[in-house]
C-alpha cells in the first residue's frame, strides 16, 4: 500500500494533517467508531480534563488499530467531534502526537458539536485506516 499527501496549501502545516492522503494498493479499510475518553468498560474518563480526554482517545483509537493489525501511520482520516472548540485547538498536539512521532498527516475534519454520548465527554475522534 502507497499513501500521497494532497496539500494545495500549506496553512495546515501547524496542525498537523493533510488536506487529502490518497491510498493506492490497499487491500483492507477499516472504519472507526468515534473514540472517546472511556475505560475499557465504557465509563467516561477525566471529566473537564481536555489534554486527558485527547490522550485517552488516541489510546483508545490505537488499541482499535492493534486489533486490527495496524498501527497509527495506516490512518488515513480522522474526524473529531468536541464540545469545547478552544480547548481542543489548545490541545491539539496531544491528539497529533502518535501521528507526528511517526511522520505522519491523515487528513482531518474538526466540529463543534452540543453534546456526546455522556455530557462528562468532551471529545470524540472517529478514523478510517488502509492496509
Amino acid at each position: 500500500m502507497e499513501t500521497r499527501e494532497i496539500n494545495p496549501w500549506s496553512w495546515q502545516e501547524g496542525f498537523g494533517f493533510a488536506h487529502g492522503r490518497e491510498v493506492s494498493g490497499a487491500t483492507r479499510i477499516l472504519t472507526l467508531s468515534g473514540q472517546c475518553a472511556t475505560d475499557a468498560t465504557g465509563a467516561p474518563q477525566h471529566k473537564g480534563d481536555m489534554a486527558a480526554q485527547l490522550a485517552l482517545c488516541v489510546a483508545n483509537l490505537g488499541e482499535v488499530l492493534a486489533a486490527a493489525g495496524m498501527t497509527y501511520a495506516n490512518v488515513t482520516g480522522i474526524r473529531v467531534l468536541t464540545t469545547d472548540m478552544d480547548a481542543t485547538l489548545a490541545n491539539w498536539g496531544t491528539l497529533i502526537g502518535p501521528f507526528a512521532a511517526l511522520g505522519h498527516r491523515p487528513a482531518s475534519t474538526l466540529a463543534g458539536v452540543t453534546r456526546l454520548f455522556s455530557p462528562d465527554l468532551l471529545v470524540e475522534v472517529e478514523a478510517t485506516a488502509c492496509a
